[in-house]
C-alpha cells in the first residue's frame, strides 16, 4: 500500500498532518512551533532556546522526572531543537507506542514554567553558551551573521548572549510562550505506521487549554552585508575565515540549484575547495553551505589553517568563486544530482526523517510536497539553473570575517 498524506484541524485549533505508511516498522510525531531566534526582541535574544529547555521541566501535574521516565518506558527516541525559524519537539517509537508518545508530547507543550526550574536552567544555558564560545567556527559565524544582517533579528544568536540570558526574567518567557505557542502557530507532523484517527482522538482529549492567535508577521529581510572584520583571541592557535553573501530564500525554486552549487564548492571530501585547499595541505578544513530561510538565504564559505597562510587561503577561495560557474560541466552536475537524490531518498526511508521534512516544510511554507516531487525537482536542475543562481546572487562575499591568535 502506498504512502498517503492526511491533514485535519483539531477542535483546539492545532493542525495535524501525516504521511501514513502501513509498511513502515516505526512511527514518529513532532510538534512544530513557528517561532525561533528571528522572532525574538533583542532584549530577549535566546528566549526561544531557553524555553525549549524549560518544556522538559514538567507540567502542573507531571514532573520532569515523570516525563523522562514515561518516554523511556515507551522506548522512545525523543528530543527537541530550536533554530532561527522554528522550535520542534519530537519522538520516534514503535507504531503501537506512538499514541502514548504523542499524548506525552502534547502534555509537555503546556509547561508549568516554574521560577525555581527557570533559575536552575539558566545556569545550564550559560554553560552551553560558554561551550559554543570555545568553538572558533561558531564564534566566527555568530559574529558574521550579526554584521551580515545589520541588527535585524535574522542575525540573532539562537542561544542568546551571556548578558541577555543572565538577566532575562521568567515573566518575559511566560509572555513569550503565551504569545507564540498558540494553536494556530503549531503543527503536529506524523509519519510511519500509524492511525490518524487514533492520534487525533488522543490530542483532542488533552485537558490543558491552548492559547489562540496567529503568529505576528516576520520583518522582511534587510539588504545584507557587513563588510570585513577581524577578531583576535588568545585561545586560538590557527587562523579561521568565513564569508557570507545572499542566496535564494526558502520559497524560491532556485533553492535546489543553490544547494547543489554549495555542494560543488565545498562538500566534504570531494569539492573544489577540498581539492584546492585541503588536499594540497594549504588548509586544515574548507567547506561551503547554503542556508535557505523564510524570505532570506545565504551562502557560507569557511576555512581554517596556518595563520600565516590565511591570506593565501582567502585568495584561493576568491579564485574558486570566480571560476566555478564557467568551469562546471554536465558530468559535474550529473554527479551532484545523483548524490543529492540519494540523500533525499535515504532520508525518506525513515519515518523520523519524513516527519521532520513534513513538519518543517508545512510550518515554513504552509504546503505539502510529496518526496517524489522533490526528487524530480532535484533531478531536473540544469547548468542554466546554477548559472541563474550566480547571476541573481553573485558569488562575491558581502561579509567576511577572520579569527586570528591574539
Amino acid at each position: 500500500m502506498a504512502i498517503s498524506f492526511q491533514e485535519r484541524v483539531l477542535s483546539n485549533g492545532i493542525r495535524l498532518i501525516g504521511e501514513v505508511d502501513p509498511q513502515a516498522h516505526s512511527a514518529a510525531a513532532g510538534f512544530f512551533v513557528r517561532t525561533g531566534a528571528r522572532d525574538e526582541p533583542a532584549e530577549a535574544m535566546g528566549v526561544s532556546h531557553f524555553l525549549e529547555h524549560m518544556m522538559f521541566k514538567g507540567t502542573r501535574d507531571l514532573s520532569a522526572e515523570a516525563l523522562n521516565v514515561a518516554m523511556d518506558d515507551l522506548g522512545a527516541s525523543n528530543n527537541a531543537y530550536t533554530s532561527s525559524e522554528l522550535t520542534c519537539f519530537y519522538a520516534h517509537t514503535l507504531p503501537e507506542m506512538l499514541p502514548d508518545a504523542a499524548k506525552l508530547l502534547g502534555r509537555m507543550m503546556r509547561p508549568a514554567l516554574r521560577e525555581d526550574d527557570f533559575e536552575t536552567e539558566r545556569g545550564v544555558i550559560l554553560e552551553e553558551i560558554a561551550m559554543y564560545d570555545d568553538n572558533p567556527f561558531w564564534v566566527l559565524l555568530e559574529a558574521a551573521s550579526e554584521r551580515h544582517y545589520k541588527g535585524h533579528p535574522l542575525g540573532h544568536r539562537v542561544l542568546g548572549t551571556k548578558e541577555v540570558i543572565s538577566h532575562i526574567p521568567v515573566s518575559t518567557m511566560r509572555d513569550y510562550f503565551n504569545g507564540r505557542y498558540t494553536a494556530e502557530a503549531t503543527v503536529v507532523a506524523l509519519a510511519g505506521a500509524l492511525d490518524m484517527n487514533e492520534i487525533a482522538g488522543v490530542l483532542e482529549g488533552l485537558d490543558e487549554p491552548w492559547t489562540h492567535g496567529d503568529p505576528p508577521p516576520r520583518a522582511p529581510a534587510p539588504d545584507s552585508g557587513g563588510g570585513r572584520f577581524e577578531l583576535r583571541r588568545e585561545s586560538v592557535s590557527r587562523g579561521y575565515t568565513i564569508a557570507l553573501w545572499p542566496a535564494p530564500p526558502l520559497q524560491d525554486e532556485l533553492r535546489h540549484a543553490a544547494r547543489l552549487l554549495a555542494q560543488v564548492l565545498g562538500a566534504p571530501g570531494n569539492s573544489r575547495l577540498h581539492w584546492a585547499l585541503v588536499e594540497p595541505g594549504l588548509a586544515d578544513e574548507a567547506a561551503a553551505s547554503y542556508m535557505g530561510q523564510d524570505g532570506a538565504g545565504e551562502f557560507i564559505v569557511y576555512a581554517s589553517g596556518d595563520p600565516a597562510k590565511l591570506g593565501q587561503i582567502e585568495e584561493v577561495i576568491a579564485g574558486e568563486l570566480a571560476r566555478v560557474i564557467d568551469e562546471l560541466s554536465e558530468n559535474d552536475l550529473m554527479r551532484l544530482r545523483a548524490k543529492a537524490a540519494t540523500a533525499v531518498t535515504v532520508g525518506g526511508e525513515r519515518p523520523s526523517d519524513r516527519m521532520q521534512r513534513l513538519g518543517a516544510r508545512w510550518t515554513l511554507l504552509h504546503d505539502y510536497q510529496p518526496l517524489e516531487q522533490e526528487l524530480q525537482q532535484v533531478r531536473s536542475v540544469t547548468l542554466d539553473d546554477l548559472r541563474e543562481v550566480a547571476r541573481r546572487y553573485p558569488l562575491v562575499p558581502t561579509t567576511t570575517g577572520v579569527l586570528m591568535p591574539a
